[in-house]
């Protein structure tokens, strides 16, 4: 059973609330392709505050999308550095130049085509980029409808969660209508009120500290530096070192020569 809440009342207690307390966020200051392109690959899985310093020394390295494109993924990973699921950097690259070679994609099914770029990414693009009323959910939204909705719930689908989405979307101002739907769900989740838990998509992330995402980690950091034998790097007694590097070579992150490793297409110092 839903909370009895019509989507008027929920759709002016949002815009009261966003008209109060919005945010201030670097991506959303250009509606610019690449600004939003960049911005959606780090959110996808990093917190805003690790995602807005981040951003800010990533545009200065890379201000257009061709220089992101003519960058080796060794430059764009060391510039990665501290966003993690570092498989979003080499995807952020190949998206960059694919639409480099192609050229600006302006529908869902085209920005589905980008390298590391799914149906809500896809949808939240349109919105941000194009001001389309597209639907998409993500973790604040889950939060919101969840709460606003949803309340008395537990293993609420996306599907039951995306009709609401549909709803509630302001056709006039979508790219506005989101930001608000953020910033109202990062106030929820501070006040405790996020119960995300109650979504039956959710899974519990597990913990960074002592996994083998901790040491591919690690790895990357280190070779940033330049190429390194794996003798030479810490961890590589521990038994969680050759899945992660294993991993890293598998997704095209690291190459091995022999003893020495160093990231994909590492520039050679002259």
């Amino acid at each position: 059973m839903t909370k009895d809440v019509s989507i008027r009342q929920f759709q002016d207690k949002v815009w009261a609330y966003y008209a109060e307390h919005k945010r201030s966020m670097p991506w959303r200051e250009s509606h610019d392709f690449y600004r939003v392109l960049v911005s959606e690959m780090m959110l996808q899985q990093t917190q805003v505050s690790r995602v807005i310093p981040a951003f800010a020394s990533f545009m200065e390295r890379f201000p257009t999308i061709t220089n992101l494109a003519q960058a080796t993924l060794a430059d764009v990973l060391i510039a990665w550095q501290g966003l993690g699921y570092n498989r979003r950097a080499k995807f952020l690259h190949l998206a960059a130049q694919y639409v480099v070679e192609t050229g600006e994609p302006h529908t869902q099914e085209a920005l589905q085509k980008l390298p590391g770029v799914g149906p809500n990414t896809a949808a939240a693009m349109l919105a941000y980029i194009y001001n389309k009323p597209a639907v998409f959910i993500e973790t604040n939204i889950r939060t919101v409808f969840l709460y606003e909705f949803f309340l008395d719930r537990d293993g609420v689908s996306d599907s039951e969660l995306l009709s609401y989405v549909e709803k509630a979307v302001d056709p006039h101002q979508p790219r506005e209508w989101y930001w608000a739907l953020m910033d109202y769900g990062t106030y929820l989740k501070s006040q405790g009120k996020g119960s995300i838990g109650r979504s039956a998509h959710y899974k519990k992330q597990s913990s960074f500290k002592g996994s083998i995402r901790q040491v591919r980690g690690y790895i990357l950091r280190a070779l940033s530096d330049g190429p390194m034998t794996t003798s030479n790097l810490d961890y590589h007694d521990d038994e969680r070192f050759e899945p992660a590097l294993h991993g890293l070579i598998y997704d095209g992150l690291v190459e091995q020569h022999g003893t020495i490793i160093c990231l994909t297409a590492h520039k050679q110092q002259s």
